[in-house]
């Protein structure tokens, strides 16, 4: 098994304390107030918990029948793992993050709903979720929805032959936001993000991924969905590890390199985890990373995570040098991401020193 120190040094089942670290106080007394908790349900029906402290278990725990073999199905948790591999393909120069991606899908051109900016849509308008198209998983009546990809097998010429966005007076346009972008939640951006990806380096995505990105992390425990064209899913639905989502966290907060790997470039870290657009007052998003500011008992802690339906989620606090993995399957129920922002903030954010 192809895994960097820390994690082959796991125990599978059962909750690990190690010396409170500089940054963070995780005592045993927390840690059995946080088990208490878990198992009584307060957060929802967790199966796991990893919390990493610069790179070292601090704790890890398994419920609900999960253990470290596991395959935790995360859905849109993979679409900031899409966005790590887009990071790897520009630092090969394979992308370049502002020049039009639909040159590379000419094989399906022409689109339908013709318009000059269809055709200037770049990588970045994607990892930021705003991207000109009408396509917003958020509402069930749009052209983009997710759901609606899934029923076809198409999904490039789904997403191409989408119409552009229009803004009424009650919606604010792009030129008049924070960032210059409107956020869009989109899924089937992400997807072409990956396919692009596998357009230019003339391989299959998932090899590419996994070349580039899993193996320098050390990740060897995931499994992809697929469509019925053969084609992943790359905006969700990747099954993975508690530790190989540990990993991919890692990997973020050590600035995309991995035991003296580069995986791609400080600047793409940087920028991954830079306020792009914003969703509402208290988040703004990167690339495909989500960014807060939650407020703890030592006062506000600037963080950035990935989350998926079910209240997955992977936390990444590069000042506290902490990596924290949640997964649960609460899917599609009300609350779920709640429960998850809960355990962030009164199980996490309680043990950080001032």
């Amino acid at each position: 098994m192809k895994m960097h120190t820390w994690l082959g040094a796991l125990l599978s089942a059962a909750a690990i304390i190690a010396p409170a670290s500089a940054q963070l106080d995780w005592t045993p007394a927390h840690a059995e107030a946080v088990v208490a908790r878990l198992e009584a349900g307060d957060f929802g029906t967790v199966t796991s918990v990893l919390v990493l402290q610069g790179g070292e278990p601090v704790f890890e725990r398994y419920f609900n029948g999960a253990d470290a073999a596991t395959l935790h199905n995360t859905r849109s948790v993979t679409k900031t793992i899409t966005g790590m591999a887009v990071g790897a393909a520009v630092e090969d120069g394979l992308l370049d993050p502002d020049a039009p991606l639909a040159p590379l899908f000419s094989d399906i051109a022409p689109f339908e709903n013709p318009d000059p900016r269809k055709e200037a849509i770049t990588a970045r308008d994607l990892l930021t979720m705003s991207g000109p198209l009408e396509c917003n998983d958020w509402n069930g009546a749009s052209r983009g929805n997710e759901e609606r990809m899934y029923l076809v097998e198409d999904w490039p010429s789904f997403f191409w032959d989408l119409p552009i966005r229009g803004f009424p007076s009650w919606e604010t346009p792009p030129h008049q936001t924070e960032f210059g972008r409107a956020f869009s939640y989109c899924t089937a951006g992400v997807q072409m993000l990956g396919e692009a990806v596998e357009r230019a380096a003339g391989e299959p995505f998932t090899a590419y991924a996994e070349r580039r990105v899993f193996a320098p992390a050390g990740v060897d425990g995931f499994e992809w969905s697929r469509n019925g064209q053969g084609q992943a899913h790359l905006g969700g639905g990747l099954l993975l590890t508690t530790r190989s989502l540990a990993a991919f966290g890692e990997l973020q907060r050590l600035g995309g390199t991995v035991g003296g790997e580069r995986v791609f470039s400080q600047a793409w870290a940087e920028a991954s985890l830079t306020a792009q657009a914003r969703i509402n007052d208290d988040t703004t998003y990167g690339y495909l990373w989500w960014l807060g500011e939650a407020d703890g008992p030592h006062g506000a802690a600037p963080h950035a995570y990935m989350s998926g339906n079910g209240g997955n989620r992977v936390w990444v606090l590069p000042d506290h040098g902490l990596t924290v993995v949640l997964t649960k399957t609460d899917f599609n129920t009300r609350g779920m991401h709640d429960q998850a922002d809960l355990f962030f903030t009164e199980a996490i954010l309680p043990a950080l020193d001032e």
